[in-house]
């Protein structure tokens, strides 16, 4: 069994099988550096159902350092990296693309950073892409920070930094990894950032469209319910099932008071009204409950390994 590394870096592929061996060339030169000397280190490669060749180029790797995890099929980032937290090792872990648009040379300033903070995210100030990646992007950041209070310029970079016990306790699935830096505060974590170095794309095709604009902001919704009502989702079902119903009841109780004085109601709308938000209410309040039965009970790893060197490893 090899000994404890000091540095974990996570790269989510897919399909970049003409990217791994010059991004691990690159990655090689960087941790040989004299200031990184006595840094220990493990890189781990997450196959996320890639469709080339890239799980084989991963493997023509011969160092013990390099582990792989290959997916049975492609499940997304969130999944990828929610698989590399729960395998990394080292005090420091280091998230970066494989598409070698992120520059190796930048992982001594994040090491320096997290003496600092708990996290430290990147910031493609320079970003190298097209405008039609760039302008939503920056829309995309400017309303994240508004409705998360988290200054960060760049929620999106997947270069990014954190203490060990950072990852060991955020839960990523679907689409949330966009907004780590917000899922880290939230958690009561201090977040930095750092101005990286972005290089054009010179191999591959990028694996996001327009549609993640769609998706983005519906993940911006999903993010800032589950930050604020993730563990008691009855406080916000609940109370607009007490809202609705106590409305309800009250429009009954003055129906029934004119019931008594001998007035008619039974061709009120009203009375209609009043049945519709008493009943809603009550639904209301058995949707939140159902929702605090989810939460208990929920297992979020939703991927399958189809490979994983960890286990080789361990003669499992």
């Amino acid at each position: 069994m090899s000994s404890k590394p000091n540095l974990s870096i996570i790269i989510p592929v897919h399909n970049e099988e003409e990217n791994i061996l010059e991004l691990y060339e690159r990655l090689y030169s960087t941790l040989s550096l004299p200031s990184l000397i006595e840094i220990t280190y493990e890189i781990i490669f997450i196959d996320d159902g890639s469709t080339d060749g890239t799980f084989e180029e991963i493997k023509k790797i011969k160092n013990s350092k390099v582990k792989v995890v290959r997916f049975q099929r492609n499940y997304g980032k969130a999944a990828a990296l929610s698989c590399g937290f729960k395998r990394s090792k080292g005090d420091f872990v280091i998230t970066m693309d494989g598409d070698l648009q992120d520059d190796p040379n930048e992982i001594p300033r994040f090491i320096e950073e997290l003496k600092r903070y708990d996290m430290v995210s990147g910031w493609k100030n320079k970003r190298q892409d097209p405008i039609s990646k760039t302008l939503p992007s920056k829309v995309f950041n400017r309303l994240t920070r508004f409705i998360t209070g988290v200054k960060v310029h760049d929620f999106n970079c997947g270069y990014k930094a954190y203490n060990n016990y950072v990852v060991k306790n955020i839960n990523l699935y679907g689409e949330l990894h966009r907004y780590i830096p917000a899922l880290v505060y939230w958690k009561g974590y201090t977040v930095g950032e750092i101005e990286v170095e972005h290089h054009p794309r010179v191999h591959g095709e990028s694996k996001y469209g327009i549609e993640r604009l769609l998706k983005g902001f519906l993940d911006l919704i999903t993010v800032t319910f589950l930050m604020m009502y993730k563990k008691r989702p009855l406080h916000v079902f609940g109370g607009i099932g007490i809202l609705f119903g106590l409305s309800g009841v009250i429009i009954s109780i003055y129906l029934i008071v004119l019931w008594a004085t001998g007035l008619k109601i039974g061709d009120r709308p009203l009375l209609m009204l009043g049945i519709l938000l008493t009943v809603t209410g009550a639904q209301f309040i058995s949707l939140g409950l159902i929702g605090e039965l989810i939460t208990n009970s929920r297992n979020n790893d939703d991927y399958i390994i189809k490979y994983d060197s960890y286990e080789l490893e361990n003669g499992r």
